[in-house]
């Protein structure tokens, strides 16, 4: 045993500091007063310090301010016990348990080493230091000693200690600008004040919770996730990982958060146009997969509201990552004319066991053992659509069709917009009250229900938007009378299943442009096991 103990310099009671090594042979002995097995060894180490003084440096090192001042007056300790209460050194040190005591040269070489109380172990220790030195052995009455006692364990393996010590580490993964602020300070309102808010009060993003949140997730913290918009910053996994222990989010949420980033980060989406927009499109987030039921995610009732924290948090990180690594803030990019509630977040789970249908992710091409999470550009929802009176499958279809009207305006047909249907189980069980009634029935019913002559779309007394009446005097009657459906076309209506088994309330979410000039749907599979 001849390993190099780290170094250190830590103050002792009376503020003196007191460095290791020491040039001299050295007895290191970590305590905490909250320990019987340290309070068992004290006098014995300060045995060795009376009787060793003169010729070694006998060091306790205590792992609380105020109970190495107990511990000190408890067993009238003149060897000095040094202020470890932050814990570094007993992290640097490697040890499980206290006591943990070490005998070493004059340059911190290791010669002999005890953890906790077993009598021989201690009685050899004796033997080796007394032989060292030079000296008579102690004279120490070992037989009144128990034979074992375990120690504790060390205050520097507590989870949340441990991961701020693992995050202040040489080599840890957190390379986020540090910022210090005054022990006077609020710190939620420092937030705030720096504009990382969306709103709301922030969870602190101190680096044992980072470390927490980073355990999340088998991914490097500096991996790069994605460019996010406008501003072109660099959403690594670390920084996604910050604004989700702001958002409130818990470790096992993270990979969820990080595939929505990436999603909503692509080309396709286009979340610099959905933040610009005056309209005030923000990301709906739906989640897919076995992923669902092992973070608790709700997508049964009130799935689409309050009270579940998976779903209340992982939208809002997604939003904090878009605006404070992207930039996307009310008043710069986000030019929103009135805003919406979506801003915040807007998170849920499809629930596929309640379904009849494929549910969404295997739709668009994923493996039902998948756990995929799929967003969409909405500019409003969820807007309930009521019907508690139909019994015809057609009729429920139908009703879910005229509920649809309002996207955007009654006026406007044929839109390149996508909508997202959510369709309650009561809703479900009357659609398929007589036999299968498939996705695309439904969309097909929405679409027919929806038609309306073109020259119902003009211009007119009643309201001004719709085709120009310039426009319309060059179309001739049979154009003006072909009816046509709401949407541009069935695969812009997306359909999921969610809410409680009581209740004829469905609700669909009213989207922004589509295509190219708009935002597309993307989905993107979680990576979590």
């Amino acid at each position: 045993m001849a390993d190099d103990r780290p170094r250190f310099a830590l103050q002792d009671l009376e503020g003196e500091t007191r460095a290791f090594p020491t040039g001299r042979r050295s007895l290191v002995c970590f305590v905490k007063e909250d320990c019987q097995t340290c309070n068992l060894v004290a006098p014995i180490v300060e045995t060795f310090h009376r009787a060793y003084g003169a010729v070694s440096d006998i060091l306790f090192v205590g792992q609380a301010l105020q109970g190495n001042r107990i511990l000190a007056e408890r067993h009238h300790l003149t060897a000095p016990i040094l202020d470890d209460s932050k814990c570094e050194v007993s992290f640097a040190w490697d040890f499980e348990i206290v006591p943990s005591i070490y005998w070493t040269d004059g340059q911190g070489r290791v010669q002999a080493r005890a953890d906790g109380f077993v009598r021989e172990e201690w009685r050899a220790l004796a033997a080796k230091m007394a032989m060292d030195l030079g000296a008579e052995p102690i004279d120490i009455d070992w037989e009144t000693l128990p034979a074992w006692r375990p120690g504790c364990g060390s205050k520097h393996l507590d989870p949340e200690i441990n991961d701020r010590l693992q995050a202040d580490a040489t080599g840890s993964p957190i390379r986020a600008r540090r910022i210090e602020i005054a022990t006077s300070d609020d710190v939620a309102e420092f937030m705030f004040d720096q504009g990382f808010s969306d709103g709301l009060p922030l969870v602190p993003p101190t680096p044992e919770r980072v470390m927490r949140m980073l355990a999340g997730t088998p991914r490097g913290a500096q991996d790069l996730v994605a460019v996010s918009p406008p501003n072109m910053g660099l959403a690594t996994v670390e920084k996604i990982a910050i604004n989700a222990v702001m958002a409130g989010c818990k470790p096992e949420y993270l990979p969820v958060v990080i595939a929505a980033v990436e999603a909503v980060c692509t080309d396709e989406f286009n979340i610099h146009g959905v933040n610009a927009t005056t309209m005030g499109a923000s990301p709906v987030i739906v989640v897919n997969g076995p992923i669902r039921g092992r973070i608790g995610m709700n997508m049964k009732l009130g799935a689409l509201g309050a009270g579940n924290r998976a779903n209340a948090t992982i939208g809002r990180a997604v939003r904090l990552v878009i605006r404070n690594v992207g930039g996307a803030r009310p008043g710069g990019v986000d030019r929103s004319t009135l805003g919406n509630p979506m801003k915040i977040t807007m998170c849920f789970a499809e629930w596929e066991e309640g379904s009849p249908w494929e549910p969404l992710h295997v739709e668009r091409g994923f493996k039902p053992e998948d756990s995929v999470v799929t967003v969409f550009g909405m500019t409003s929802g969820p807007v309930q659509i009521v019907d508690q009176e139909s019994r015809e499958p057609d009729q429920v279809a139908g009703s879910l069709g005229l509920g649809l009207e309002a996207v955007f305006l009654p006026k406007m047909h044929r839109m390149q917009t996508d909508t997202l249907l959510v369709v309650c189980p009561e809703h479900v069980r009357s659609l398929t009250s007589q036999g299968e009634y498939s996705k695309a029935r439904l969309r097909r019913r929405i679409q027919t229900v929806t038609s309306r002559p073109l020259r119902e779309m003009i211009a007119n007394e009643v309201s001004g938007a719709g085709i120009p009446l310039a426009v319309a005097a060059k179309m001739d009657s049979e154009k003006l009378d072909a009816p046509v459906p709401k949407f541009a076309g069935e695969e812009n209506i997306h359909i999921v299943v969610a809410g409680s088994e009581a209740g004829k309330f469905s609700a669909a979410f009213h989207g922004w442009v589509t295509g190219e000039m708009g935002s597309s749907v993307v989905s993107r599979k979680i990576e979590w096991d």
